[in-house]
């Protein structure tokens, strides 16, 4: 399904409403998430960004996040999930230790 939001096109995968439906959230709501974010991040998976908002009560905070990738014109959404209590921001040696890790992983599976 895509929805034009502004320059870019959305590009929902069926991964991503799966996990919508999951967490009762509507694309209403991920599009706010991706417009005014609290705070963003390098995603864990190669080229994608991880967007946050805060959400709940001061009592039992949330936080809601979306990952996306930019391909060219299009914007896809990979995921978007609900995250209990709030979470600490990533420095830049735990990415590059994600990072690592992953290519290790990808050249021990070709």
């Amino acid at each position: 399904m895509l929805i034009n939001s502004g320059q870019r096109t959305l590009h929902w995968t069926n991964h991503a409403h799966a996990k919508m439906r999951f967490y009762g959230l509507s694309e209403a709501r991920v599009r706010r998430i991706l417009h005014s974010p609290k705070r963003v991040e390098e995603g864990i998976a190669p080229k994608t960004i991880a967007v946050m908002q805060s959400a709940g009560s001061t009592k039992h905070p949330y936080e809601l996040w979306t990952m996306v990738q930019d391909i060219g014109k299009k914007r896809k959404v990979i995921s978007a999930w609900r995250y209990p209590g709030v979470t600490k921001p990533r420095s830049e040696a735990v990415i590059e230790g994600i990072k690592n890790a992953y290519s290790e992983y990808m050249r021990s599976h070709d």
